[in-house]
């Protein structure tokens, strides 16, 4: 404000000498040079008064986006640092992918084949078993044919050699091994 009376006064200073040159011819030139002073003066204090926060908010508007840049421009660098980096170790990483791939291979093969052994030894013993049961079972009636067999000739034999004359004899031996065996007291036990 004090700079604004100061304008004021210095333009009116100015304006004051040339009310009576008006004979002159120089007072339109003068009054032009007292407006566009009192014009600029204006301007400048609105300026002045109203550009300065609008100027100070650009600028740092202007620096934080400098700032936030940078700090794009480094992140930027160091991905593509590391990109470079994962490049340059690519060749490597892809060998060791590959020797990993080939031992994974490997023992996964190995679990394969040791479980088909042991599938086979299980196969086997279960082949083993079951030829050992129809062993015994083959011998077990191989045994009945053989009693059966046995009981059919011996039975045959007898019947070749049985004549009523032994038949006899037989029994009659059999009903005295019966007496002995029943004793005296079996006689007493009858039926009268």
């Amino acid at each position: 404000m004090k700079r604004l009376a100061i304008c004021l006064g210095f333009l009116l200073a100015l304006a004051i000498p040339s009310v009576g040159a008006e004979e002159h011819g120089d007072s339109s030139t003068l009054w032009k040079v007292a407006n566009f002073v009192l014009l600029a003066g204006g301007l400048g204090y609105l300026i002045r008064k109203k550009g300065s926060a609008f100027f100070s908010a650009r600028g740092r508007q202007i620096r934080e986006s400098i700032e936030e840049a940078a700090r794009l421009k480094a992140e930027a660098e160091a991905r593509a640092a590391e990109i470079e980096r994962r490049l340059a170790n690519l060749g490597a990483e892809v060998a060791e992918l590959r020797q990993n791939a080939r031992r994974e291979t490997a023992a996964e093969a190995e679990r394969a084949s040791a479980r088909l052994r042991q599938e086979a030894d299980k196969i086997h013993s279960r082949a083993e078993q079951e030829i050992a049961s129809r062993a015994r079972a083959a011998r077990l009636e191989l045994r009945a044919y053989a009693a059966d067999l046995a009981a059919k000739l011996a039975e045959q034999q007898i019947r070749a050699r049985m004549t009523p004359e032994v038949e006899g004899r037989l029994m009659h031996a059999s009903i005295q091994s019966l007496g002995r065996t029943a004793g005296p007291d079996a006689e007493a036990g009858r039926p009268v």
